[in-house]
């Protein structure tokens, strides 16, 4: 039978499922998670004997023929590797986000301990697409953010396919889960961020036109609707200039071309 996805990842210790190679070995030596069990097809043993060589002692797995898997996942997507994973505590807070970044850095980085350290983090809310969700933490990965928080009402950015969009960033991206919109907002500008808020509007300051901040905070809202005006008001409303007709792009387009831009200015 297959076992619905939903039932291991919600209430007490909960699970989430990787699949594929690539987030497998993320999992294995990069991830802030605990590994519970891999079940794998017997054809995968061999080729993937180098991972394997990073699996705790303690960590069963278990193997089958393909026919085998589908029938036990549902679904064929998997390549005959899946791995079972503990979410654990996966909170960032932000008052860890600068000696995080600092430590990421490296002792070579060039700023006085006594000094800011240049910080940047990504908000969301109100992402109910997991495809968009797994795509802003690869763009946080690959533009240097420090961290991601998400509103209660965005997806889980541990379902199977939010990972394998995010190419496994996800897995040890410092990131934090809940709340109100407002609530994180207040939570980054209590934290010395200054809160960029993504949106099309005419009044909104272009992103070229403003200083980089040393401590950056990137708010998106939900494809479609955008943010509510009440998220924008309590924060800088930015806008990415367009061709004329035309004012938005992907949720996730939009978190890229702002990251970048800061990636760009801090470099």
């Amino acid at each position: 039978m297959s076992i619905r996805e939903k039932d291991l990842t919600s209430g007490h210790g909960a699970r989430f499922i990787v699949e594929g190679k690539v987030t497998l070995e993320t999992l294995l030596r990069r991830s802030r998670f605990k590994v519970e069990s891999l079940f794998l097809c017997e054809t995968r043993l061999e080729p993937l004997a180098d991972i394997l060589e990073h699996l705790p002692d303690d960590v069963p797995v278990y193997v089958a023929p393909q026919d085998v898997m589908d029938a036990v996942a549902g679904f064929p997507m998997h390549r005959g590797v899946l791995a079972c994973g503990v979410k654990g505590d996966s909170g960032a807070i932000l008052s860890e986000v600068e000696g995080r970044a600092r430590a990421a850095r490296g002792p070579s980085f060039d700023v006085a301990q006594d000094e800011p350290l240049p910080s940047t983090i990504l908000l969301l809310s109100d992402l109910s697409n997991h495809d968009n969700v797994g795509a802003c933490f690869r763009n946080a990965a690959a533009f240097g953010a420090d961290a991601v928080l998400l509103d209660g009402q965005c997806c889980d950015p541990l379902y199977r396919k939010a990972i394998r969009v995010s190419s496994g960033s996800s897995l040890w991206l410092p990131f934090a889960h809940g709340g109100t919109g407002a609530e994180m907002v207040q939570a980054a500008r209590d934290a010395g961020y200054t809160v960029w808020a993504l949106t099309p509007r005419e009044d909104a300051a272009l992103i070229t036109s403003l200083p980089m901040p040393d401590k950056l905070a990137i708010l998106l809202g939900a494809e479609g609707p955008g943010l509510p005006d009440d998220l924008i008001a309590a924060a800088v409303p930015v806008r990415i200039p367009m061709s004329a007709g035309f004012d938005s792009v992907n949720v996730a387009t939009a978190g890229a071309i702002a990251l970048a831009h800061a990636f760009a200015a801090r470099a």
